[in-house]
């Protein structure tokens, strides 16, 4: 049957599919506009699948707060490639998945895919976007935090972004300053009493082997161990680690100046290109 290009436009209209998508789905469907959504839908779903194995190291995080500033959450849509990080349709898509993670605030990465924008869940939005732009979308990362008070911090590249909580109320300038510093340094926890066990017996680990191919004597070897990991936590604890825009303090001394009272009670960072 013939297609009209009216017809293909407001198909284009409805499903954001190319011009030639559009016309070939209505051909297939003999211009049924239900059925021919359903074979761009089909589609999409078989580019995203083909391209399921591909890395996503473009795309934007975001990290967005409440007007309180007492919840926030952090998440990424990640592309292939820089040009269509750049496209207005997927910065769109990103700010909406953003948007919905801090309306709904669900428990974990999962449920955020569930939840609904424009009337489909959010993994279905993705895959949609995948089959248009011929190119893997995902979101490979989403963390929510509740606080008394949240700062929120996203590099200017638009790839890294962090937020961090505290346990009361204090200067937004401080807050962007420990937003700062984790995004810049990367701690792998707030302290080293939250430093995950299995970080710790993974660093340990390596010391270990590290100290015996150097030939130490064995009962020396966890002593020294100790010692490194002991070097470990200064570096890489975020309340241990030299507070960069002072150089002398470390972040916990500096918050202690700041306010006895405060203390951090989590973060999240992410970043693309790690």
């Amino acid at each position: 049957m013939e297609i009209k290009a009216t017809d293909v436009a407001k198909l284009r209209q409805m499903t954001g599919a190319g011009m030639m998508d559009c016309k070939s789905a209505l051909v297939e469907a003999n211009g049924d506009f239900d059925k021919a959504k359903d074979i761009i839908r089909e589609k999409g779903k078989l580019i995203a699948a083909k391209r399921a194995d591909r890395d996503t190291t473009e795309g934007m995080v975001i990290a967005l707060a409440n007007s309180a500033n007492n919840k926030a959450i952090l998440t990424c849509l990640g592309c292939e490639t820089d040009f269509v990080a750049k496209n207005a349709e997927f910065k769109q898509l990103a700010n909406q998945i953003a948007a919905a993670a801090l309306e709904s605030m669900p428990a974990n990465l999962d449920e955020l895919k569930n939840v609904k924008i424009d009337g489909v869940s959010i993994a279905e939005a993705v895959t949609h976007q995948t089959g248009k732009s011929g190119e893997k979308h995902a979101v490979p990362f989403y963390g929510k935090l509740e606080a008394p008070f949240i700062a929120t911090y996203i590099h200017t590249n638009g790839k890294l972004a962090t937020i961090v909580g505290f346990s009361k109320a204090i200067n937004p300038v401080v807050g962007d300053e420990i937003a700062m510093q984790i995004t810049a340094m990367n701690p792998v926890s707030v302290s080293k009493d939250s430093c995950p066990k299995e970080v710790i017996e993974k660093e340990l680990e390596i010391y270990r082997v590290q100290i015996r191919e150097e030939g130490k004597p064995e009962h020396m070897v966890e002593q020294i161990a100790q010692g490194k990991l002991n070097k470990f936590f200064k570096e890489s604890t975020l309340e241990e680690q030299t507070f960069v825009q002072d150089g002398k303090l470390t972040v916990a001394a500096y918050l202690k100046s700041v306010d006895p009272d405060v203390k951090i009670t989590g973060f999240y960072r992410y970043s693309l290109n790690d």
